[in-house]
């Protein structure tokens, strides 16, 4: 009965502490609308990629009572604006109502004309609404904030805007209409072209791109991206989005060798925190490597949060180091609704002639002279004439120069040569090569990375200045490595 007691004593805790979770989460929208509004009046993008970013590590916080507070203090209630953000949002409930009166009571609501507050307020509500599931109302609200885009030319808009194109997007693709909005990213990536929008530019092709590969039409993407103007990245998630694109593009063209450069790359460069991203890539980056006639080390399965997800491939990659073309069957069938909801089961299929090479590769090193008919039971082929398509398979091998041997066609024997010493070859130098080469390019990419405060009017600055900067820089320093991960 005492505990009882003392437990009805504490019921109201929570409910103050709700309270001021909800009035800490409006004060600090409050602080990133003003920090919005800085910048736009200083012309200052920084600022706004910087409130960006501290809106994504507010977004589990959000909910209906302070959106409306803080739309309620952004605009002036019964506008066109406000009436119009409001009808997206659920209706709160009585406690809900109670915390929003309490919050708004303390201070007076601060009404802001800015274009770019509005966007922003379109950018919430849109990113609360697919957080909450509720796709169709995201899909009303992002096709009303593109609407008013569409009207403003202002450049301190242009990071706003590039990710409402990603939410206005995203909620068409969960509710699978994403063909229905092609036309229009395409006619805003050509606005955004006329407009020097670079960011902009940047995310629609990869929103388009995205748009193109979902329905497998990818001599479409190819023909964007091909015509597409090219400038140097802007942001570093859109990058390795068309770095990932651009690899899927080439696999598909048979483009293996520039496939496995850009699938790398954007895992590489992705952030840490993208594990799914990432986990995605060396998907297909094994598949391509298999394709090219590599097996990926066993470190990159054995990656810290990927050993469930790259299972199914290190079996396969398993399958054909052996060249089992029985085991790489098995694994194919017994993982094949992974990889058809990976969309790597197309390419799956043309690795079975990579098992038999594999397979007849290890024949030619392990016997010197075996007969035509040994080589078929071997590789387990199961067609009606098994010794002619050994022959054939064999002869191909050998044009391609998979294998040093000879066909005896009279007598039915292959013929291996003996190997010889591989360092006197020009192999050794091509593999050394390669290396320098992705040195290089890496310190290249490093350098033209590299960011430097806006100084364009060569001025001596004076010491508020230069605090102010260096408080700039560390704050970007800070927020660079988690920078907009929750896109991927």
């Amino acid at each position: 009965m005492t505990q009882d007691v003392e437990m009805k004593e504490q019921q109201p805790a929570p409910a103050n502490s709700v309270s001021s979770t909800s009035t800490s989460t409006l004060e600090q929208l409050k602080d990133i609308a003003a920090l919005i509004e800085t910048g736009a009046y200083t012309r200052e993008v920084r600022r706004i990629m910087r409130a960006i970013r501290w809106t994504i590590q507010l977004r589990k916080k959000l909910n209906v009572s302070v959106l409306s507070a803080f739309l309620n203090s952004a605009f002036a209630p019964g506008s066109e604006v406000h009436s119009r953000l409001a009808s997206y949002i659920p209706k709160e409930d009585e406690q809900d109502m109670e915390v929003d009166i309490g919050a708004s009571a303390t201070q007076a609501p601060s009404k802001h004309s800015l274009p770019e507050i509005e966007i922003y307020c379109y950018l919430l509500v849109l990113i609360f609404l697919i957080d909450q599931k509720k796709y169709n109302e995201a899909k009303a609200c992002s096709s009303a904030s593109i609407a008013r885009i569409k009207n403003l030319n202002r450049r301190t808009i242009d990071v706003l805007a590039s990710r409402l194109y990603f939410y206005y997007s995203l909620s068409y693709e969960l509710t699978g209409d994403l063909a229905e909005i092609r036309g229009i990213l395409l006619a805003l990536h050509r606005t955004a072209t006329l407009r020097h929008d670079e960011l902009g530019q940047e995310t629609l092709l990869n929103l388009l791109l995205r748009n193109y590969l979902h329905y497998n039409l990818y001599d479409q993407a190819e023909k964007l991206r091909s015509k597409a103007p090219r400038f140097e990245a802007h942001s570093n998630q859109q990058f390795c989005r068309y770095l990932f694109y651009l690899g899927k593009i080439r696999t598909i063209q048979l483009e293996y060798t520039d496939a496995k450069e850009s699938l790398l790359q954007a895992a590489r460069k992705a952030p840490v925190s993208a594990l799914g991203f990432r986990i995605l890539c060396n998907k297909w980056a094994v598949i391509v490597r298999l394709l090219l006639g590599e097996i990926p080390e066993r470190t990159v399965f054995m990656q810290k949060g990927m050993e469930k997800a790259l299972r199914p491939y290190f079996e396969l990659t398993n399958a054909v180091r052996i060249g089992d073309l029985e085991l790489f069957k098995t694994v194919a069938e017994k993982f094949s609704s992974t990889f058809s909801s990976d969309g790597t089961n197309n390419l799956i299929v043309r690795l079975r002639h990579n098992v038999i090479r594999t397979g007849l590769r290890n024949i030619s090193i392990s016997y010197s002279r075996i007969s035509l008919a040994d080589v078929a039971k071997k590789l387990r082929l199961d067609s009606p004439n098994p010794v002619a398509d050994a022959e054939s398979i064999v002869s191909k091998a050998i044009r391609d120069g998979a294998i040093d041997a000879t066909i005896d066609h009279t007598s039915g024997w292959m013929i291996s040569k003996e190997t010889g010493d591989i360092y006197s070859t020009n192999e050794p130098q091509i593999a050394f090569n390669s290396r320098i080469a992705f040195c290089l390019n890496m310190h290249n990419e490093a350098v033209r990375a590299l960011r430097f405060p806006p100084n364009s009017d060569k001025e001596k600055e004076s010491a508020e200045k230069r605090r102010e900067r260096q408080q700039q820089e560390q704050e970007l320093a800070k927020h660079i490595a988690e920078e907009d991960d929750d896109e991927f």
